[in-house]
C-alpha cells in the first residue's frame, strides 16, 4: 500500500471538503495493498454521523446501496480518499501498514507526523535499539491517528503490536502506553478503539481494558468460541472474516465447525456471522459485529441486520448504480435482527463461560491457522516498520 496526500495538513484540515475534491496533481488518496483490512476506514461511530448514502432519486426509486444501508451500517473497505464523496469514511483504523505507506513516499500529509515521531527526545534518548524503535513506533501510530481524528468525524482504531498476542499484560500496558500519548496530544478515550487479535491473552486483555471504560476492536475471530469468548469479554466490536473462511474451506477438510456448516448447506464464513450476531443479541451482550472480508453483494444480502458490514469498493459502486423501485420482484429481507436472535437455539456446549482451556479445545484447525496466518502478517509489518525507522533515522530537515 502507498498514498499520496499532496496538499499541506493544516488546510486539509481546515477545509477538508474542498481539498478532497480535487482532481489531477491535487488529487487527494490513498492506494489500497494486499492487506487493506489493516488500514480500512471504519464507519464506527455515533448514530448522529453520518451513514453511507447514494445521491437522491427520483421519488419512487432509491438505490440498492439506500436499501441495504437500512439495515446494517456499510462500511468501504477501503483507504482511498478520492472516493469521500462517493463513499465518505466517518472513521480510521491506524496500523503499521499504513506508516509504511506513510513512508513510501515523502509528499503525503500524515509524513510529518511520523517525522515528528522520529525527531521525538524521549525517543532518541533511549539507548536500547528495540526499545527506541518500539517507542518511534507508537509515536508515529499515535501522531497519524491523531492527525486523523481531525479529519474523520468518529473513532480511531490504533492496531496494538501482534507480537503481545499472547501477553495479556503486555497488550495492556502497550494499550496504556498509547492511550497515554493519545491523551498528550489531546485525543479523548471516546474516540479510540485499540484493536487486538483474538487469541485468548488478547480476549482476556480486551475484558480487563474493557472493564476500565477503554474501547477494544477484536479481529482474526475465525471460529464460534472466539466470537463468544469475545462477547463475554465485553469487546466493544468483534470482526469476523468471512470470505477467508469460505477460502480455506474450499482447500481444506476436517474443521468440525465448517464441516457442520457445509453439511447444512451454508457457507461457512456467513454461518458463523449469523451465529455469533445471534448469540450476541440473544444474550443481551453489548459488542457489535463487524462482517469483515465480504466479497459480493450476495454475501452482503445474506448478512443484512448485522451491526457493521465491510464492503469492497467495487461492490459498493455496483450497489450505488443499481436502482431499486417499488414493484421490484427482489424484496431485500432483513436476515438478521432481535427475531432472529431469539429464536436461534444453542446447544449446552456453546453456552460454557469460556476459558482458555475451553477455548483451545473448541478451535478447530480453520480458526487455528487463519489466526496465525493474519498474526504473521501484522508481526512482519511491524518489523518492516520498524527497520525503515533503524534506516531513516534521524530524519532529515526536522
Amino acid at each position: 500500500m502507498s498514498l499520496s496526500l499532496q496538499s499541506p495538513l493544516s488546510s486539509a484540515l481546515s477545509s477538508k471538503s474542498s481539498s478532497l475534491q480535487r482532481g489531477g496533481g491535487g488529487r487527494l488518496k490513498l492506494l489500497s495493498g494486499s492487506l487493506s483490512s489493516n488500514a480500512i476506514f471504519l464507519n464506527l461511530h455515533n448514530p448522529s454521523f453520518p451513514q453511507i448514502r447514494a445521491s437522491s432519486l427520483d421519488a419512487g426509486a432509491s438505490t440498492e446501496l439506500d436499501a441495504v444501508s437500512s439495515f446494517s451500517e456499510i462500511v468501504p473497505d477501503t483507504v482511498v480518499f478520492d472516493d469521500f464523496q462517493k463513499f465518505p469514511p466517518t472513521a480510521a483504523t491506524v496500523s503499521s501498514s499504513l506508516l509504511l505507506g506513510i513512508c513510501s513516499l515523502p509528499d503525503t500529509i500524515f509524513r510529518s507526523a511520523v517525522d515528528t515521531a522520529l525527531a521525538d527526545s524521549g525517543c532518541s534518548g533511549l539507548e536500547n535499539d528495540a526499545l527506541r524503535l518500539s517507542c518511534f513506533a507508537n509515536k508515529a501510530l499515535v501522531n497519524v491517528g491523531g492527525d486523523l481524528s481531525k479529519m474523520v468525524p468518529g473513532r480511531v482504531s490504533t492496531e496494538v503490536d501482534a507480537r503481545l498476542a499472547y501477553d495479556t499484560h503486555g497488550i495492556i500496558r502497550k494499550v496504556h502506553d498509547l492511550l497515554k500519548l493519545y491523551n498528550e496530544i489531546d485525543v479523548p478515550p471516546e474516540r479510540l478503539l485499540f484493536k487486538i487479535p483474538s487469541t485468548w491473552q488478547g480476549i482476556e486483555a480486551s475484558r480487563l481494558l474493557e472493564s476500565e471504560g477503554i474501547q477494544t476492536h477484536l479481529t482474526f475471530v475465525y471460529s464460534f468460541a472466539q466470537a463468544a469468548a469475545a462477547a463475554q469479554a465485553g469487546a466493544s466490536v468483534i470482526q469476523i472474516f468471512v470470505g477467508r473462511l469460505r477460502d480455506w474451506s474450499r482447500n481444506h477438510a476436517d474443521d468440525p465447525e465448517i464441516e457442520a456448516a457445509l453439511k447444512r448447506g451454508e457457507d461457512p464464513g456467513l454461518a458463523l456471522a449469523t451465529k455469533a450476531y445471534n448469540y450476541i443479541h440473544k444474550y443481551g451482550y453489548k459488542s457489535k459485529l463487524m462482517a469483515a472480508a465480504v466479497r459480493n453483494k450476495q454475501d452482503l444480502f445474506s448478512l443484512l441486520g448485522v451491526d457493521y458490514i465491510i464492503a469492497p469498493l467495487k461492490v459498493l459502486q455496483s450497489l450505488k448504480e443499481s436502482i431499486t423501485t417499488p414493484d421490484e420482484k427482489y424484496s431485500f429481507v432483513q436476515r438478521l435482527s432481535s427475531h432472529s436472535a431469539v429464536a436461534y437455539s444453542f446447544s449446552e456446549e456453546e453456552l460454557i463461560t469460556w476459558d482458555q482451556l475451553s477455548l483451545a479445545s473448541a478451535m478447530g484447525p480453520a480458526s487455528v491457522e487463519l489466526l496465525a496466518a493474519g498474526l504473521d502478517g501484522y508481526v512482519n509489518q511491524a518489523k518492516r516498520v520498524e527497520e525503515l525507522f533503524a534506516k531513516i533515522w534521524p530524519p532529515p530537515n526536522v
